[in-house]
């Protein structure tokens, strides 16, 4: 078997070369690589994709420090990551529709591990919400079975760790304004009139 030490920041930056390639296949071989990473430049700015053998399991905006996302995964998920592009492309595909207009649900199996109880409730309502609408706080309260729950409701959306995929940017103000968004309001507001258009 071979001994790979996954939990080393340096292996984060690494490069993509034969070297690298060969790791990422013996982790994988070895059943070693728990998270899978890479980022994707969009039109909202550089997102960070991270993925377990289960699913899509984080997304994340270069305003939330891709840094401190990977750690953070090492620590909830597991030490065992590394950037391992492959294991991505379909969620890169389908991105990349999506952002070209070209299509209007993600359709790539996701990993909730990250959230829990009422926020998994709001995250699994969230893409019942249809392209070029939006529904409000209240409302997706209201679906997800705790009508009074609007502040909560925000925090889901706040701490949603598949934003895009899982379409927090939906939710809006009562009185239709953006509210706040992981990715910043420009990024919101840019996901909501391309998809009005």
């Amino acid at each position: 078997m071979t001994d790979i030490i996954f939990a080393a920041p340096e292996l984060y930056q690494l490069d993509p070369n034969p070297m690298h390639a060969k790791l990422v296949a013996a982790a994988d071989r070895e059943g070693l690589l728990d998270v899978a990473y890479r980022t994707l430049d969009t039109p909202v700015g550089s997102l960070l994709l991270a993925a377990t053998k289960q699913g899509l399991v984080k997304v994340a905006f270069d305003r939330q420090d891709h840094d401190a996302v990977l750690a953070e995964l090492a620590s909830l998920i597991s030490p065992r990551i590394l950037r391992a592009p492959a294991r991505l492309d379909p969620v890169v595909r389908q991105l990349d529709e999506y952002f070209t207009g070209g299509r209007h649900t993600f359709d790539v199996p996701l990993d909730f591990r990250l959230a829990r109880g009422f926020r998994l409730s709001v995250l699994e309502h969230l893409p019942e919400i249809s392209y070029g609408h939006t529904e409000s706080y209240a409302q997706v309260a209201a679906a997800a079975g705790s009508p009074k729950a609007v502040r909560a409701v925000g925090t889901a959306c706040a701490l949603n760790p598949l934003p895009v995929v899982v379409p927090c940017h939906r939710v809006v103000r009562s009185d239709g304004s953006y509210g706040q968004y992981a990715g910043g309001e420009e990024a919101k507001r840019l996901l909501l009139t391309m998809e009005a258009a």
